[in-house]
């Protein structure tokens, strides 16, 4: 029997913007005395996205449902058999982000995805995780999400902020321990701005975007990869 390991649950809204080079710079500036990089610094993430043959998350999430879900499985750098990963259900409903994520190792996901057994011992998460499982009856390793982020938090406050830099995809070697390389997702220097608040965005942060002319965009890494390849493939 799996382990029981710490669980997560997240509820937020979730805005998207694509950074080129200068807005970028321009953005970490005048970041700069308002919120502070987290202790992790620039970080490698990786995420396998898991799907059914026939791509069903992926091809209704591209719909713009006013519901949507997805499962993946992330590691901050390249994992081992042994290292602590995340299994992760990511729900949006009428524009409100919902994560239920628990830890766990390769080989207990595995048996997982096999239908062998729970992801953890008893909870809610893990009956979320499972019903989300049965459900979908058969999720594979559909693709690859790599990037490097740096996270930004505000002192005394809920308000988040990412920068995923390179972002890069992959569906070959569908696994979090061969490598961290990936076809990229976009421009040469370009990346992706993730503003993730509980409540309503600060009256100073809509100004630094105004003035730098950033705007929200609709993107979604695993959208972009199935676009791109694996729908031309099919």
């Amino acid at each position: 029997m799996a382990a029981a390991k710490p669980t997560f649950v997240m509820k937020r809204y979730e805005m998207k913007y694509i950074l080129n080079p200068i807005q970028r710079q321009y953005l970490e500036k005048n970041l700069v005395g308002k919120m502070r990089v987290d202790c992790y610094g620039l970080t490698s993430i990786a995420s396998l996205y898991y799907d059914t043959p026939d791509y069903r998350l992926i091809r209704n999430s591209l719909e713009k449902p006013e519901f949507k879900e997805k499962i993946r499985l992330r590691s901050y750098g390249l994992a081992s058999e042994n290292s602590p990963v995340f299994l992760e259900i990511k729900r949006k409903a009428y524009g409100i982000v919902y994560k239920r994520r628990i830890q766990s190792k390769i080989p207990i996901v595995k048996k997982f995805f096999d239908g062998k057994g729970d992801i953890c011992e008893g909870g809610q998460i893990n009956r979320e995780i499972t019903a989300f499982r049965d459900y979908y009856k058969t999720l594979i390793p559909a693709c690859l999400i790599i990037y490097d982020r740096v996270a930004y938090f505000e002192p005394d406050g809920d308000l988040r902020l990412t920068i995923d830099r390179n972002p890069r995809y992959r569906i070959d070697e569908l696994n979090l321990t061969s490598s961290m390389e990936g076809i990229p997702l976009l421009d040469d220097g370009c990346s992706i701005l993730e503003i993730k608040v509980q409540q309503a965005m600060p009256l100073w942060l809509t100004k630094i975007l105004s003035d730098g002319g950033i705007y929200k965009s609709s993107f979604s890494k695993y959208g972009e990869a199935y676009t791109r390849q694996i729908l031309k493939a099919r």
